[in-house]
């Protein structure tokens, strides 16, 4: 049998290892249109791989996958991160999870996973052809037995132009986690500032995230706001990235616990300033931020503080609303949604409906997720099920 595996990401490189060691005598070609495999791999996590994830207090599959969460339910139950991790240390890859749930190589190193990877393929045989965009689908379609498509997010609708003589049906991609541009200078003069639990939403709906939050040099970035950024990918786009985020400063205190908690500042330091006196989940510099923010001087005592200001002070601390004036860019992770629509393929196989023998994974269907380690278990997990599909046959 011979298997031609358009795209040398992760999920076609994966998708060509289980495939050589389930079926020898295939003869399996991955075509990349690149001068090296894995490129993206090489750069997740910051050069240090964020490989799975252990989905401990993951609340619903639709809140790590905002496109696709029904595919990778079922999808998981076939390959799980609990599969992924066993997968990787039985080829010598140390892993390590960590608080927050993100799993990493011990080593630390995304090349580690690149490397093991490339030297699988090369071992069982798997031919790797670089710099070779295929442009011709249905020819290729004639020349091999079986075909998988894993060429990644597609962020210009060219990228899926190959595709276009099947009909197939597909969604505009878009990107789906960057930060958000804030055109407030003295937000900017606060960069490098991490507030470690917030919950941030777009104002008007119902889209929320919490986490850590970032102020950067043009705005605000952080956990929270790259998978506030995921959920509201299409919306934001249609937008032109113009709308306001709501975020609580404070993580889930809502606004009469924290009048609360003022009024115990003000009845226990009534002689201190307004600057010395503050929630220990802030530093002094965002905190004299947001008196401003709410009318009050860093300097005035707590005793001349009344209940008004206080109300108004509870209401920035948790409901403070900055405009979103564009999009940053997230350059060690660019996610696109959109790509295939999934009623193209059979869920189960990741076969096309409508082309017996052509298969999809990884990003290239319409399926991301947010940050943390989601999208490289997605493309592990379709990578492998389209290896036990058509080695099944």
């Amino acid at each position: 049998m011979r298997i031609a595996i358009i795209g040398a990401g992760a999920a076609g490189c994966f998708c060509a290892v289980n495939l050589k060691r389930r079926f020898p005598e295939a003869e399996v070609h991955v075509y990349e249109s690149g001068t090296r495999p894995l490129a993206k791999v090489a750069v997740t996590g910051g050069g240090r791989c964020n490989h799975t994830n252990s989905f401990h207090g993951v609340r619903s599959m639709e809140s790590v996958y905002p496109r696709g969460a029904r595919l990778m339910k079922r999808a998981l139950k076939v390959f799980s991160h609990h599969d992924t991790m066993r997968w990787f240390e039985e080829e010598g890859v140390r892993l390590t999870v960590q608080d927050d749930n993100c799993v990493f190589p011990v080593s630390q190193d995304a090349m580690e996973i690149v490397l093991t990877l490339t030297r699988l393929m090369d071992s069982l045989g798997v031919r790797l052809i670089l710099n070779h965009r295929v442009s011709d689908i249905r020819s290729i379609m004639a020349e091999y037995d079986r075909v998988v498509v894993t060429t990644g997010g597609a962020p210009k609708a060219s990228g899926l132009a190959f595709l276009e003589p099947l009909g197939l049906e597909t969604v505009a991609s878009v990107p789906a986690l960057f930060t958000f541009n804030i055109n407030d200078k003295s937000l900017h003069e606060l960069m490098g500032t991490v507030v470690e639990y917030t919950t941030c939403k777009l104002c008007g709906t119902k889209m929320q995230a919490e986490g850590p939050l970032l102020i950067t040099h043009w705005g605000l970035s952080g956990p929270a706001i790259l998978r506030l950024s995921s959920y509201g990918a299409r919306l934001l786009a249609e937008n032109g990235y113009e709308a306001d985020v709501c975020i609580n400063w404070l993580g889930e205190s809502n606004a009469q616990e924290t009048v609360g908690t003022l009024h115990g500042y003000r009845e226990e330091n009534p002689h201190k300033q307004l600057s010395s006196v503050y929630p220990a989940v802030l530093n002094q510099r965002l905190w004299c931020w947001l008196l401003q923010k709410a009318g009050l001087s860093p300097d005035r005592r707590w005793q001349d503080i009344g209940d008004k200001q206080t109300n108004r002070l509870a209401a920035i601390l948790t409901s403070d609303t900055l405009h979103i004036g564009g999009r940053g860019t997230f350059k060690e992770e660019f996610v696109t949604c959109g790509g295939i629509a999934l009623g193209n393929v059979n869920p189960g196989t990741l076969e096309a409906r409508r082309y017996p023998g052509l298969y999809f994974a990884g990003e290239v269907l319409d399926v991301d997720a947010v940050t943390g380690g989601f999208n490289l278990q997605a493309a592990w997990t379709m990578g492998y099920i389209v290896a036990q599909s058509i080695t099944a046959d």
